[in-house]
């Protein structure tokens, strides 16, 4: 089965990253960064709410499908409300994928310094983004009521799998997620039916 895996994580913890490893041992999986979805989207800075909307819905469409296709898709995001995470669970159902949700995990003082850091030098546009947004949304003050969210969020999703991010040991991080992502496609209930197939016209 394919899947589908979202790593949630305070903003600077590594999803995007954690990611890119992933994808890169996995032919053509995507890593759907649904922030660089968003900086596509023209004056999205003023408009931060309905940028969001609209990213996620352009998101899921490209999850579906590239999962149709018999792709792994993986999105890291920062989420602290279990809307769209509902979303992503039930496009998974719908094309037949496994579903995985991950929680990267490191204390306050740890996602304080890391974002701090990153917003210092950052180093493409989407960390660029994110230093505005919180900027703009209250800086520090900001980072801790996304932190606190997202503390919310998982003490209401007891079954999420939590992986401790080992900061400056990325390989260690990248490894914890690896053995998730093996148990969770090795206890994964197999479908009772065929998986619907995709048909590829010929090239002209």
């Amino acid at each position: 089965m394919t899947l589908l895996v979202l790593l949630n994580g305070p903003p600077a913890s590594g999803k995007s990253t954690i990611a890119e490893r992933l994808v890169a041992t996995r032919p053509l999986a995507m890593r759907l960064d649904i922030d660089v979805v968003r900086g596509l989207l023209g004056d999205w800075l003023q408009r931060p709410t309905d940028a969001g909307i609209a990213a996620r819905a352009l998101a899921i469409s490209m999850a579906r499908t590239h999962l149709a296709a018999g792709h792994d898709v993986f999105v890291p995001q920062f989420l602290g409300r279990p809307d769209f995470i509902d979303e992503l669970a039930a496009l998974a159902v719908e094309t037949w994928s496994t579903f995985v949700e991950i929680a990267l995990v490191l204390d306050r003082a740890a996602a304080r310094t890391a974002f701090a850091e990153r917003s210092a030098d950052p180093q493409n546009d989407t960390h660029r983004d994110a230093a505005a947004l919180v900027e703009q949304s209250g800086g520090t003050s900001a980072v801790d009521e996304m932190f606190d969210r997202y503390e919310a969020l998982l003490d209401q999703r007891p079954g999420v799998r939590r992986v401790e991010v080992e900061r400056g040991d990325l390989d260690a991080t990248v490894r914890a997620v690896e053995v998730v992502l093996s148990i969770a496609a090795s206890t994964s209930a197999p479908t009772e039916h065929a998986r619907p197939s995709v048909s590829h016209a010929p090239p002209d």
